[in-house]
């Protein structure tokens, strides 16, 4: 008979039963039929269960009924057990969903590899100096003119690419009016082909179109954005898009999985490197690097050669740049010429938002993983004691033949029916948590887009965890069921404690895991709270802030005459400007020179700001006024405490005057604020001064100004219930500007604290959940001691035990273990926040509450889960124990 057949016959069961013992009684009624005697015909014929069986084994794969016949079994003592099962299903599914999703978020944004052509092939290039501090940095940068002399340099080896930051910019389709925000990426001529990449639709960027400034006009759509925008048009070749002053044409649409190389931010539009304006100058580092191996070159060999070479390369560029570093100290510069060249391995993109959450990712993969042990040392526990109840069961299975191999397979089945329904629920759970967690780490203006999809990298995680489970649960329990031996067992010589320790060990590896939890769930939740209590220096109280271009710029004048417009708009109830706001993402410094002095090596930041700017702000003045009109000439300037602390420490700044570098036109100080953070919350304050947004140059002529920002203080609570109009009220102004983008001071601060409030989040999840289970186990664990202890404890209630004694004997060896784990979850804790210290805001491993919380969480959780156990111990009635015996 066919393995086939035999597979089918032993999904019959009953069926295929039916079946041999009719076949038998017909073979039987044959033989009465042809006149044999049916005493001798049955005689004959033998033991008719002799006769079923050999029968069933031809008929029926045996491992395969044997497998089903104990999944039936497990799943009639799943059944008696229903809220034990559901418990142990319900934690196991939040563990194994945490880890799915943890998993689904780590890998699309750190290991998924580019849909390209020999992704592992791919590496991207940076430079390693020493920073401003004396910590070593690393720039990701490089300057068009050095990429080409490099490119040019390992031709026959490698094939550099150019691809630059995927930046949201203003662009239109055919009017002003038409304007709107696209993922923009320049990038060298060579990228599609060396990516081995075809379009789908019209034609990819070639060299060709890369070939010299402003000669290559072309641009080529994502097909996301072809698809979501233009509803995948297949007239949309030949039609023209602008962006500031300039027109492409649109030639082709990119492949359809190809979305950029910055993972978490889906390009829009590819647009050659060359028609950048900073394609030609040689002191701006703007765009990054990429090297692909060229067929049939060895990374192991040639990578090496190929890093020296460049190096030299691009060391030589920069020492005979007559632009880098104009006016720039001679210590700063050899610093700066004193770089290392490095390759990484860029096969699944690069992006700021991997470099950001790396580490976060990595600590949400760390707490699923710890919450999926717990759990799993819970359910293990649970079924620990469910084999120690059953031992008498496992040795008469033993007496009357079952081999050790059944035995463990019957209890792993029961494992694996709990492993299997836990992932059913766990999955459901990943599906809805992963894109969740991700929208928690989107800002509101630029959400990160990230492809999740559940496909075989997924389900092989799943199914190792789903092995994982089954080996974790049912193993140990299987094995230590399997090896009872039958004599002691019934005999009662079986040692009646061992199990005990075995359970109270596991408490001790629960507690420690959820110390840990608790330590780490401690430390950032207070890293959030400290962060979002800091004192800001400016209020965020009812600011709208509305990021405003001009083409190619307007004057100042006309930017003023806006903000009166705006000022006279009911709700408003003032207005000022400034070049950017803070904590936006622009941010720019200059090295500050004091009475001609070469310049300092901390540099400052700065903000164009218009009068009025510190009063919205209310950002109050230590010293001196606020800019005045005639203030535009050229000079005046507002530094803060912290600038006036690194360049005039000990004296009166106001009066006092500062260059922008060397050879430059001095600043005067007019006055002192409080200071504000510039571009980080988490940094300190840096030295910041401000110059009047209207500012006028040594010809008294005030430049044009491209962009900038109205800061609208408004009489509502909430600020965005203005903007349609106030958005409105400008382009009907027709004189060039046109509304950028629109948010609050408040969303600024807030998309500050996106990592921490994430991870906060996520950290007292897992720590109530970690909570939950240690509870769950502590009381499965006491209860079931309680049960195997009640003759014992009857006996001792019955020669005189206090209640106090009662309750020492029951709690004493657990809280023994509890605080075992937590010693071992100190340890492990203080070794864990090492690895996580830089994500810390002002918050310390050994700062005494970190240590307390978890402490008093879990002591209070025993308590809690012991207090059952304890009335049980407390009400055995020593005279029914007695009368048993």
């Amino acid at each position: 008979m066919s393995v086939w057949s035999r597979i089918w016959n032993a999904l019959q069961g009953e069926r295929l039963n039916d079946e041999i013992e009719e076949e038998l009684q017909s073979h039987i009624e044959e033989a009465i039929a042809r006149g044999c005697d049916p005493h001798e015909a049955r005689r004959n014929f033998g033991s008719i269960m002799r006769q079923r069986e050999a029968s069933h084994s031809i008929r029926v794969a045996g491992w395969l009924e044997s497998l089903l016949a104990d999944l039936r079994f497990g799943w009639r003592q799943l059944c008696r057990n229903k809220v034990t099962s559901a418990a142990a299903v319900l934690s196991l599914a939040l563990g194994i969903g945490s880890c799915v999703a943890a998993f689904r978020l780590i890998d699309a944004l750190l290991w998924r590899p580019l849909p390209i052509s020999n992704s592992s092939k791919l590496y991207v290039l940076s430079r390693k100096l020493t920073g401003l501090e004396g910590k070593p940095i690393e720039d990701r940068y490089w300057a068009a003119p050095d990429f080409k002399l490099m490119s040019g340099a390992v031709h026959d080896q490698a094939d550099l690419i150019a691809i630059s930051d995927a930046d949201r910019s203003d662009i239109t389709w055919a009017t002003d009016d038409d304007m709107e925000k696209a993922h923009v990426v320049y990038v060298s001529g060579n990228m599609f082909p060396v990516f081995g990449l075809e379009p789908a639709l019209g034609r990819l960027l070639a060299p060709a179109d890369d070939r010299a400034p402003g000669l290559g006009p072309y641009a080529v759509l994502s097909w996301d954005y072809w698809n979501h925008r233009l509803g995948r048009d297949p007239h949309v070749l030949g039609r023209s898009l602008h962006i500031g002053d300039q027109t492409f044409e649109i030639i082709g649409v990119g492949p359809r999985d190809f979305t950029g190389t910055e993972t978490g931010t889906v390009t829009d539009i590819f647009l050659p490197l060359s028609m950048n304006s900073l394609a030609t100058r040689d002191g701006v580092m703007w765009h990054h690097t990429f090297l692909m191996l060229k067929p049939g070159v060895q990374a192991a060999i040639a990578l090496e050669p190929l890093r020296q070479h460049l190096s030299a390369v691009s060391r030589a560029f920069e020492a005979s740049c007559s632009t880098c570093f104009r006016g720039v100290p001679q210590a700063t510069i050899d610093r700066l010429l004193n770089k290392k060249l490095v390759f990484a391995p860029a096969g699944a993109g690069i992006s700021e938002l991997q470099r950001e959450y790396r580490r976060s990712l990595g600590i949400l993969g760390l707490l699923a993983a710890l919450v999926l042990l717990i759990a799993c040392v819970n359910v293990a526990n649970i079924m620990t004691a469910q084999a120690a109840a059953r031992t008498h069961e496992m040795a008469l299975r033993i007496s009357i033949g079952a081999g050790r191999r059944r035995l463990v397979q019957l209890i792993l089945c029961q494992s694996a029916l709990l492993a299997i329904f836990a992932s059913v629920l766990g999955a459901l759970f990943a599906a809805w948590s992963a894109p969740f967690v991700l929208s928690l780490i989107n800002p509101p203006d630029n959400p990160a887009r990230v492809a999740m999809p559940a496909d075989w990298r997924v389900l092989l995680f799943g199914f190792g965890l789903i092995i994982l489970m089954v080996l974790l649960l049912g193993l140990l329990p299987a094995l230590r069921a399997s090896a009872a031996r039958p004599v002691a067992v019934l005999k009662g010589g079986e040692d009646p404690h061992s199990s005990r320790r075995l359970m109270r060990g596991a408490i001790a590896l629960q507690v420690a895991f959820c110390f840990l939890v608790l330590f780490l769930s401690s430390l950032f939740v207070a890293s959030f709270q400290r962060l979002q209590n800091r004192p800001l220096g400016f209020s965020t109280d009812r600011l709208l802030l509305l990021e405003t271009v001009a083409g190619k710029g307007q004057l100042p004048v006309v930017w003023n005459q806006t903000a009166e417009a705006l000022r006279a708009v009911p709700g408003v109830d003032s207005v000022a400007l400034s070049g950017w706001p803070l904590l936006g993402r622009i941010m720019i410094n200059n090295d500050i020179s004091i009475n001609g002095a070469p310049p300092s090596p901390i540099p400052a930041w700065f903000l164009n700001v218009s009068p009025g700017w510190l009063a919205a702000m209310k950002i109050p003045l230590v010293s001196g006024h606020d800019f005045r009109s005639p203030d535009g000439s050229p000079g005046a300037a507002i530094v803060s405490e912290t600038f006036v602390r690194t360049y005039f420490p000990g004296q009166n700044p106001i009066g006092r005057t500062f260059a922008r570098g060397t050879n430059q036109p001095l600043n005067k100080i007019i006055g002192v604020t409080h200071d504000t953070p510039y571009h980080d919350l988490r940094e300190p304050s840096p030295a910041v001064f401000y110059v009047p947004f209207d500012e006028i140059d040594a010809d008294s002529a005030p430049g044009p100004v491209r962009f900038a920002t109205f800061i609208i203080h408004t009489d509502s609570q909430n600020a965005l219930a203005l903007a349609g109009s106030l958005r409105q009220l400008i382009a009907q102004r027709h004189n060039g500007l046109r509304v950028s983008n629109i948010t609050t001071q408040l969303d600024l601060v807030r998309d500050q604290t996106i990592r921490e409030r994430l991870i906060a989040m996520l950290a007292a999840f897992f720590a109530a959940v970690a909570l939950l289970l240690a509870g769950i186990g502590l009381y499965a664990v006491l209860n079931y001691s309680v049960l195997q202890r009640r003759r014992e404890i009857g006996i001792r209630m019955a020669i005189g035990s206090t209640r106090a004694g009662i309750v020492r004997i029951v709690t004493l060896d657990v809280f023994l273990m509890i605080a075992l784990g937590g010693c071992a979850g100190v340890a492990l804790g203080f070794g864990a926040s090492r690895y996580v210290e830089s994500l810390f805001y002002q918050v310390k491993a050994t700062d005494r509450d970190m240590i307390a919380l978890p402490a008093i969480a879990i002591l209070l959780t025993a308590f809690v889960a012991t207090l059952p156990a304890v009335l049980r111990a407390l009400r055995t009635n020593p005279t029914e124990i007695l009368r048993a015996e």
